[in-house]
């Protein structure tokens, strides 16, 4: 197929220019995905992934759920930190410029504005677990209640 049959399909008529716009905005949209994912400075982890560089690195995770779903259930080890007195310059992260730092969230949505933040400020290793503790959970990976 050249580009000639295809120009020729997608001025065929109304429904066919439909579907090719359609594909042409799902292409843009696919691209435009994959481009910021290559520069967005910190890498996703799935929860196997974060239980090896916890074990084998001694990753710091932090969780930036609210304080009552941190006591319902969070990761061993991870400390509770909310959004808005999360500062990359605190003393929580005062010593991990070099040490991964792991960012994690009940959905995985929230970690990504903190990673960039902490990307920004000079850190070296910067992590989100995919999915967040949701993700956790459906990998049957235990979670620790309380404080």
């Amino acid at each position: 197929m050249n580009f000639e049959e295809v120009l020729a399909f997608a001025t065929r008529s109304p429904y066919n220019q439909i579907l090719s716009l359609g594909l042409v905005a799902l292409t843009v949209g696919i691209v435009y995905t994959e481009v910021a994912r290559l520069f967005r400075g910190y890498k996703v982890l799935r929860p196997a992934e974060l239980t090896h560089l916890v074990n084998s690195e001694n990753a710091l995770v932090i969780d930036l759920s609210a304080s009552n779903d941190f006591e319902k259930g969070h990761i061993a080890g991870s400390r509770n930190v909310l959004p808005s007195a999360f500062d990359p310059e605190g003393k929580l992260l005062a010593g991990a410029r070099s040490q991964p730092v792991v960012l994690v969230c009940r959905t995985g949505q929230a970690s990504g504005a903190a990673a960039k933040r902490l990307k920004k400020a000079g850190f070296e290793k910067v992590y989100v677990l995919e999915g967040g503790i949701a993700a956790w959970q459906q990998a049957d990976l235990p979670l620790i209640k309380g404080r």
